[in-house]
């Protein structure tokens, strides 16, 4: 009930933001959440610390920092639930949550559908400044999702799979 209350308030937001005609629309997860078990929690725990250990032997005290900073982050995110956000693909650009990117501003695009684990839409940018934004399909028909982008951005056939960072994340669960 309170996911779908929600969805009604993220399709009212849409509404009120002036993008033009949604011609496909899915909701996904703001970040993908991944099944981790005890072992997996001990495993890098165990990791964390030997490289801490070897950090601080080998007197290198910034990468013990940023192995500890990182350990924070993971344990933080484990704990916070994503939240569900609304993508649309407008006539005039893409909508992910409250976020809107014109055509204009889009470079290329590319699907990467091997499911069950990789459906994927990357969207690159003419601006540098501006990352690869990775966006889950989850339920929706990548060809009805490629033929509307077609007619308003280009596609990136040489992209195959997903990026490296994607694959480590999803390999390692993080």
């Amino acid at each position: 009930m309170e996911n779908e209350a929600n969805l009604q308030e993220e399709l009212k937001e849409f509404e009120e933001i002036d993008v033009g005609e949604a011609l496909v629309s899915w909701d996904s997860f703001e970040f993908p959440q991944h099944d981790r078990s005890k072992v997996w929690y001990i495993v890098t725990a165990i990791v964390g610390v030997a490289l801490i250990v070897y950090a601080i032997a080998s007197a290198n005290y910034l990468f013990a920092i940023i192995v500890l900073m990182m350990g924070i982050i993971l344990l933080v995110n484990g704990l916070h639930q994503p939240d569900q956000i609304m993508v649309h693909i407008t006539d005039q650009g893409v909508v992910v949550g409250d976020e809107f990117f014109a055509y204009e501003e889009i470079k290329d695009f590319s699907l990467i559908y091997k499911p069950p684990h990789t459906k994927i839409l990357y969207i690159d940018f003419i601006s540098l400044w501006k990352p690869l934004l990775t966006i889950p399909l989850e339920e929706s028909n990548p060809n009805v999702v490629r033929e509307v982008l077609l007619q308003y951005a280009f596609e990136n056939l040489e992209r195959e799979d997903e990026t490296l960072t994607d694959l480590f994340r999803r390999l390692y669960k993080m």
